[in-house]
């Protein structure tokens, strides 16, 4: 995994562990990764990991069985969503609409775009 500079290691592995649920490569009661063999995975301190893990437990998404490890959440796909969603609308959006007012792009080209995006990726 590459990391990017403008944001917090730890918030950017919890993106990546969101994105797994979104996907449904991990669904409700899996177990996840362990700190350790995530670390690993991602080349990352073990520290930071866990720092992600008690960042996602917060916010409900995964919770511990102590001796266990870590699992997904009964609503954690309903929570993940939320969670994105306020991230959108409160950090890139307010970039996006910048960008489409600076570059006078119009949003019947916008949304051609995205419907050609969604074609070719989904």
């Amino acid at each position: 995994m590459e990391f990017r500079d403008n944001q917090a290691i730890y918030l950017q592995i919890a993106e990546y562990i969101c994105e797994r649920i979104l996907l449904k490569q991990w669904t409700i009661g899996d177990k996840i990764p362990s700190v350790r063999e995530l670390a690993v995975q991602l080349e990352v301190n073990p520290n930071t990991v866990m720092r992600t893990y008690e960042f996602l437990q917060q916010k409900e998404i995964i919770f511990t069985k102590r001796g266990m490890g870590f699992f997904v959440s009964d609503d954690a796909q309903d929570k993940v969503l939320a969670f994105r969603k306020e991230e959108f609308l409160g950090n890139e959006l307010p970039v996006f609409f910048k960008n489409v007012h600076l570059l006078g792009l119009d949003f019947d080209f916008i949304k051609d775009r995205f419907e050609a995006f969604k074609t070719a990726n989904f």
